[in-house]
């Protein structure tokens, strides 16, 4: 079940007790309930919310983002009620790039940073996209680069109903990332944690490795079996580490200290 506190950010499950909140950036053509199950798996310590972009589920009706600076800029607007608790980002592929510009946007209007940064299946952001953009290929060709990421059931992008409502949300998104143009600033003084999959066509070792050069603080990387979606195939692994890390951002008096620094820096 999702719960609306605004159009942007829902909540997985309301959790007034929890001490700190993860906020989860979804995939390209993904919206706030590819996180839903995730509830189960993680900490009690931790409510879980998901970043709703428009255009899909809830928001259908909506004209999609195409460009990624604009996305960072409306989410961080949305950040104001949730200062009062510390939080953390997740996001897969294009999510965790919105989620890193996210929190760089945050830090340009001097509010709190994340205690966390995890990011799956992406690049890091000063990485070239060594492929040709694929947003604004005629559709036989877009559908058939979307079969071999193997992102999208195959039998649903023979629906004709299906292919009229989704492809314009994905030639938006994979344009979020297609249009980026990463522009240098100083390291981010939160942790960065990187996963990716063994199996991964699209990312390499290497283009995740290079996520070191973001954060100022401590950076680890673990890789896990299966292709670009591993965070599915091997989702029961994932997040006993990433609950296991979670538990570690609750309880670590350092990251506790840096928050009540960062808090007391904002006020």
């Amino acid at each position: 079940m999702l719960l609306a506190n605004n159009s942007w950010i829902v909540c997985l499950r309301r959790n007034r007790r929890a001490s700190m909140r993860l906020f989860c950036f979804p995939y390209a053509g993904g919206g706030a309930s590819v996180f839903r199950d995730w509830v189960e798996r993680l900490p009690e310590t931790v409510e879980v919310w998901s970043i709703q972009y428009p255009g899909r589920e809830s928001r259908i009706n909506e004209r999609p983002f195409r460009r990624l600076p604009s996305l960072a800029r409306a989410i961080c607007r949305e950040f104001d009620s949730y200062r009062g608790k510390p939080f953390a980002f997740y996001g897969h592929s294009v999510g965790g790039l919105v989620a890193f510009e996210v929190a760089r946007e945050l830090r340009r209007n001097n509010l709190i940073l994340p205690l966390r940064l995890w990011a799956s299946g992406c690049p890091a952001p000063h990485v070239p996209d060594p492929d040709p953009p694929i947003h604004a290929l005629p559709e036989p060709e877009f559908l058939e680069k979307l079969r071999a990421f193997n992102g999208t059931p195959a039998e649903l992008l023979e629906v004709p109903e299906f292919r009229e409502v989704f492809i314009p949300i994905l030639r938006a998104d994979f344009a979020l990332r297609e249009t980026y143009a990463y522009a240098p600033e100083p390291p981010l003084s939160c942790p960065i944690a990187v996963f990716g999959g063994v199996d991964d066509p699209e990312v390499g070792l290497n283009d995740l490795e290079m996520w070191r050069e973001h954060t100022s603080a401590s950076f680890n990387l673990a890789m896990y079996p299966g292709d670009h979606f591993f965070l599915h195939t091997s989702k029961s692994v994932l997040l006993q580490r990433l609950g296991m890390e979670l538990t570690r951002c609750v309880e670590n008096l350092r990251d506790r200290a840096y928050w009540a620094a960062t808090l007391e820096v904002s006020s």
